[in-house]
This record gives C-alpha cells, sequence and structure tokens, in this order.
C-alpha cells in the first residue's frame, strides 16, 4: 500500500542491499538463467496454470501434495539457496499435511471449487489462524499469532486453495517513514526483483509479485492503498487486480487506510487471477465497505474473458504519466496503436481530477492509519505484542534494526491526529470523494462516453539503492486508489529485459468489464516471460 503519487517519491524510497546479502547474491547468481527444473518426481510446472493443475489432479498426473512439495522446493533453491529473491518471511509447516487432505476429498470425488489444491501465498499483512506470525514485516509483530483468519484466509481455505507461505513486504506496507524502501522489512529483509535481482520489485507488495514471477507459487495475494498491487505486478512481469473498495472484505488485515485499502490476487494470467478474485469476494459484518458489493459481486468472473473483448470499447488514454521516460512513453504508444487494431476507440485525458486530492487523501490515510492499527491491535487480544501505534513508535526506537535504513515519521505524523469524530477528517473525507468520483473519473468518463481508461502502470524497476533511495517515477495507480475504483494491469512489453504493465481502470464495481479488455490485450499480445535471475552493475 502506497501514499498518493505525489508523495510516491519522497515515501516510498529504497536502497541497494546490504553489501553481505549482495555479496551472498553473486555468490549464487551470474548472467545466465538459472535453470531450476523439476526435482522429478512430477513434471516441470514454470508458468504452468490453475487449469493445467486442475488437469492433472483429474488425469492423476500428479497430486496435491507432490504439487505443494514442488513449490516448497523452488522456494528453497530460488528464494533462500539459489538468486536469494528474498520473497518469503514464512513457510507454512502444515502446507504438505493440509494438501495431503485435499487429496483424501479428491479420491472421495469432492472438489471444492477451481481453486482446490492450488498452492497461494499471502501477503504478510493478511492474518492467519495457524502457525505462522502475522508480522507486516515489523519485528514488533514477529511472533504475533492472530486470534482467528482473515476472510481472505478463511475464503482461500474454504475454496481448498492451499496458503504455503507468508510473502516479504514493504514494512507497515511501506507508511512508515522517510526514504523508505519497497520490499524491505525488518523481518525479512530485501526482497528482489527475478529480472534482475539487483533491482527492485516495487512495493508494498512486493514478496507476493517476485513469489509469483519467480513461479514460488501459483496465485498470491497482495494488498493496496495506492499502487501496492499494480506496481510490483507491473515490475515483476503479472497481472494483478487491486479491485473495488468492498468487493473484498478488509477484516484481518493490517490496515493503512478504511477509505482506500483493498486485497487482491497476482498472477501471470488474467484467468488465474479472474478465478481467483472470485474466490474472495461476499458480504463480511466484520467490514460495512463489503456492504455496497451485496448487487455486485461475483463468484465467477471467467465467463467475461473474451478475445474479442477489445473490440468497439471506447478507452480513456490518461496521458498525465507520459513525458516522464521516454522509452515508457514509446513502449506505451506502441501498445495503444495495438488497442486500436483491435477495434478499441482511444480518447486522451490529461488529467481525471484536481491536484488537491492527493494531498487529502495524504492527510486522510494519516487518520485512518491510527485508528485502523489500534483496532487491529485490539483484535490479536489481550497477549499482542504491542498494543497501540504508540507502542509501535516506542518499540522502532529501541530496536536495533528498524530504524537503520528509515526513519517513522508517518507513524508519529498519525499518531498525532485525531480521532475519525473530527469535523475535519469528516470535511476532507466528504470533499475528497465528491472531488475523485461524480466531479472526476465518473464524469470524465460519462463526458466521453468511456468503457475503462487506460494507463502505463509504471516504469522498469530501479536499482535498489540503501543511501539514495528510491528512483521511482512514472505512476498512474492514484486515481483508481483514491476514488476506491478497481484498476487490473497486465504486462505490455519489456524495456531493456525489465517488465512493464499497462493498466485498465474505470468505474466502481466495473471487474467483469476490465477483465474483458485486461484478457483481450493479454491474449492479443502474450508479453508474459518467465524471468532469469540476472544480476547487473
Amino acid at each position: 500500500m502506497n501514499p498518493p503519487i505525489t508523495y510516491i517519491m519522497k515515501y516510498i524510497k529504497i536502497y541497494v542491499f546490504t553489501a553481505a546479502l549482495f555479496s551472498m547474491m553473486l555468490a549464487g547468481c551470474d548472467q545466465k538463467p538459472t535453470g531450476h527444473e523439476s526435482d522429478g518426481s512430477i513434471p516441470n510446472l514454470e508458468e504452468a496454470t490453475i487449469a493445467d493443475l486442475q488437469e492433472g489432479y483429474t488425469n492423476g498426473t500428479f497430486t496435491i501434495r507432490e504439487v505443494v512439495q514442488y513449490y516448497l522446493n523452488r522456494i528453497d533453491s530460488i528464494d533462500r539457496n539459489g538468486p536469494h529473491l528474498n520473497s518469503i518471511i514464512r513457510i507454512n509447516p502444515d502446507a504438505l499435511t493440509i494438501a495431503e487432505l485435499l487429496d483424501d476429498e479428491l479420491a472421495e470425488g469432492k472438489k471444492r471449487s477451481a481453486m482446490h489444491g492450488i498452492p497461494v501465498i499471502l501477503k504478510d499483512n493478511i492474518d492467519t489462524h495457524d502457525n505462522m506470525p502475522t508480522t507486516a514485516g515489523s519485528r514488533a509483530l514477529a511472533n504475533s499469532f492472530p486470534l482467528k483468519d482473515s476472510w481472505v484466509a478463511a475464503k482461500l481455505r474454504e475454496s481448498g486453495a492451499v496458503i504455503i507461505a507468508k510473502a516479504n513486504l514493504s514494512e507497515w506496507a511501506n507508511f512508515r517513514g522517510d526514504l523508505s524502501s519497497s520490499g524491505w522489512s525488518g523481518v525479512g529483509g530485501q526482497t528482489a526483483n527475478p529480472y534482475n535481482i539487483s533491482r527492485n520489485p516495487c512495493g508494498s507488495s512486493s514478496g507476493s509479485g517476485a513469489a509469483v514471477s519467480a513461479n514460488l507459487c501459483m496465485v498470491a495475494i497482495g494488498t493496496e492503498t495506492n499502487g501496492s498491487i499494480v506496481c510490483p505486478s507491473s515490475a515483476n512481469g503479472i497481472v494483478g487486480i487491486k479491485p473495488t473498495v468492498g468487493l473484498v472484505s478488509r477484516s484481518g488485515v493490517i490496515p493503512i487506510s478504511f477509505t482506500q485499502d483493498i486485497p487482491g490476487p497476482m498472477a501471470r494470467t488474467v484467468t488465474d487471477a479472474a478465478i481467483c478474485l472470485g474466490t474472495l469476494t461476499g458480504v463480511d459484518q466484520f467490514d460495512s465497505k463489503t456492504l455496497a458489493s451485496e448487487d455486485h459481486a461475483l463468484k465467477d468472473y471467467t465467463p467475461f474473458l473474451k478475445k474479442d473483448g477489445l473490440k468497439g470499447k471506447r478507452l480513456g488514454y490518461f496521458t498525465k504519466p507520459i513525458g516522464i521516460n521516454y522509452k515508457v512513453d514509446s513502449l506505451m504508444a506502441q501498445n495503444v496503436k495495438f488497442l486500436t487494431s483491435q477495434g478499441a476507440t482511444i480518447i486522451e485525458l490529461d488529467q481525471l481530477y484536481e491536484d488537491f486530492v492527493n494531498d487529502l487523501s495524504f492527510e486522510i490515510m494519516l487518520y485512518e492509519y491510527k485508528d485502523g492499527l489500534n483496532k487491529y491491535f485490539a483484535s490479536l487480544g489481550p497477549d499482542a505484542p504491542v498494543k497501540s501505534l504508540a507502542d509501535v513508535i516506542a518499540f522502532n526506537k529501541n530496536d536495533s534494526i528498524e530504524l537503520m535504513y528509515f526513519n517513522q515519521e508517518l507513524m508519529i505524523m498519525a499518531q498525532a491526529k485525531e480521532s475519525l469524530d473530527s469535523p475535519h477528517y469528516k470535511e476532507i473525507l466528504s470533499k475528497m470523494l465528491k472531488a475523485v468520483r461524480e466531479e472526476g473519473i465518473d464524469r470524465i468518463m460519462n463526458e466521453n462516453n468511456l468503457d475503462a481508461i487506460i494507463a502505463p502502470t509504471g516504469a522498469p524497476a530501479w536499482k535498489t539503492d540503501h543511501v539514495n533511495g528510491d528512483a521511482y517515477h512514472v505512476g498512474s495507480s492514484s486515481p483508481a486508489a483514491i476514488a476506491g475504483y478497481p484498476n487490473i494491469t497486465v504486462p505490455m512489453g519489456f524495456i531493456e529485459g525489465l517488465p512493464v504493465g499497462i493498466s485498465f481502470f474505470g468505474r466502481a464495481w466495473s471487474e467483469p468489464l476490465l477483465l474483458e479488455l485486461a484478457y483481450a490485450y493479454e491474449q492479443g499480445t502474450q508479453y508474459r516471460k518467465p524471468p532469469r535471475f540476472l544480476v547487473s552493475d
């Protein structure tokens, strides 16, 4: 989860790996592909899809246990011992046992859903009530075991998915302080980009994006406040869906913003992301935002995946990110031509809302961060390792690692805010939502009769730099993020071997339409290529 775009360059900063970690990388990697193969017990599952696994289970080619073991082996060889991707914080010690139980169900003729037996990794700000702590990457929560599953974890378990691990992330979802490093946490260290491990995976769902791209799981779940699903999806060459706020419950997700937070699937294909999304929807009494989804949420989004989905569509081209990186501009221009060739009409848009909206979004986050964290800590019960945001601030001051690279200025700013009963908070929240929704995105889309809006998701991954911080420049996540509207990013090509994504976003609850567009685009371009784990100067 990232702050508004005007604050990203200040607050989402990134660093080079420490000398020791970098030495480990150099020892384990070279300029050639690693060539990781199957362990011999089952076929190589690199770039496999959910449909491939389900076919294998049905045909008896392999069992769920064998598949889970395959991914655990890849985590061991790639994440921990080979290229040192460092995308995983914790392996689920019960993963193989869960897989065996699901195999037994299949043997009895019971298949829960299309997600039955599918290995999934969760970002480590999503609660699981099991033998894995939920840390947000913070050493203050290193031994924090939630009292129940999050909505997301519970839905995945019900569907028959196997949660095999928790993913590293930008600590506290990248909302802690100045010069923060995307993909760095006090618990997990620095996550690397699988296309070139000297470069950054973006964040804050850094480990989720890197793990999916590196074929360490089939699907991962990330969370976004502003850019934290779509940016790491773009930088790691995968598909990411940031749903409409309210489509998926945030219960049991360590929060930043009640207004903007949302979990969503990250996968190598639009189809797999769509399958996972249907598993996560529903009304949750513990998240009031989900009440609005009752007439909009679906359990199956795959009927909207149409190869001719671009034909006749009117797409707004958000050009504000253009002019920053000429290589991104050129790649985007090529893809606009492709969209036109598929029957879409393109209308250029230079602005979607007034600039003051970004400032209001940031201030609202500060209010909601304090309120949300304090409520989350209360949910951990009397044995919670910290009981308030003030406790976290105090912990960090006394910890030898937490403030090693960047401060906690955002936490301090949030701690100074009043409660959500503040008249000022209510006033700016109302002002922001009106400006970004009915006077912003909705008005512009209605006036131009648009089906969706497109933009480059970001620029190629920058080098991780623990001295000078981030080199993040291009981004288009803020309009959909601040409005609480859906956004899907899909790979749109490579710049010097590094992937870049294109975003499709639009009105509230327009996931079916956006998936239709994203799928048609993906099927017509097929830009996804697996990473090679290179190292460069």
